[in-house]
């Protein structure tokens, strides 16, 4: 695990790079707050741990504040990082929406999917249509749910709320890589976490849902879940790859094969 980090300025956003040997994967991380707004480098604090704990070279996607240039903005910054490494996509907030947008237009283009992916605190929806809005409002401090609502009908702007690329609750989520969800059982979000687990479950993906007693509680326990979840991924994807190398004698070993 990588020890040192440096910070410096990429094409696509702040890159939190680690120092002692060469990146073997990338983390594209793509933030979000609560008002769904905020800047690339509100995600440094969680880019520097998860450098730190994988030794990943983490990219901080920069994206335009409405649908869909945000999701092309992020497309662009994750075909930067594909082509340098194996990359994975950890997505908070609206950069939850984002990922999971992401996953489904890149699966939908028969595109590379990345390794797997994390969902933290994840807007899914953004028709706002769930009880934990509601029933949460009042234990979740973070988030006004009146500006939410306000700040979702700017983004979306004139989008069906229901499209998918914009709230993946509502998509296909057959043949994503394997998903990492957060959520707390006082976030006004949390439904979104839950229902995606769920339908994600139901079509063959695999998921690791988490659900913490509070928003303390996950923020002390999420960023050593999530590099645990990245480095585990990322062995099996390189495993896979072994597995695919020619042997000795020319023939090549498939994980399938008996």
């Amino acid at each position: 695990m990588a020890s040192e980090i440096r910070v410096e300025e990429g094409p696509f956003g702040p890159e939190v790079r680690p120092l002692d040997g060469p990146v073997r994967h990338t983390v594209l991380y793509v933030h979000g707050d609560p008002r769904l707004g905020g800047t690339p480098h509100d995600a440094l604090p969680m880019a520097r741990e998860l450098a730190r704990a994988t030794g990943s070279l983490v990219v901080c996607a920069r994206y335009r504040p409405a649908f869909p240039t945000a999701l092309d903005d992020v497309g662009a910054a994750y075909a930067y990082c594909r082509d340098r490494a194996p990359v994975a996509v950890v997505g908070k907030r609206l950069g939850g929406a984002l990922t999971a947008g992401l996953l489904l237009r890149l699966r939908d283009g028969d595109e590379a999917l990345p390794t797997c992916a994390a969902l933290v605190t994840p807007l899914l929806d953004l028709t706002l249509d769930t009880p934990s809005l509601l029933l949460n409002a009042a234990a979740d401090r973070t988030t006004d749910v009146a500006a939410l609502h306000r700040r979702a009908a700017s983004y979306a702007g004139p989008t069906p709320r229901t499209e998918p690329l914009l709230s993946p609750l509502h998509g296909n989520l057959h043949g994503l890589p394997p998903v990492q969800l957060h959520a707390s059982g006082t976030d006004v979000l949390l439904d979104d976490a839950l229902a995606f687990a769920a339908r994600a479950a139901r079509s063959g993906v695999t998921v690791d849902l988490r659900v913490y007693e509070d928003m303390s509680a996950q923020g002390l326990a999420q960023p050593a879940a999530t590099a645990d979840f990245l480095r585990a991924h990322d062995a099996t994807r390189s495993s896979s790859l072994r597995l695919d190398e020619p042997d000795e004698h020319g023939d090549t070993l498939h994980r399938n094969q008996k």
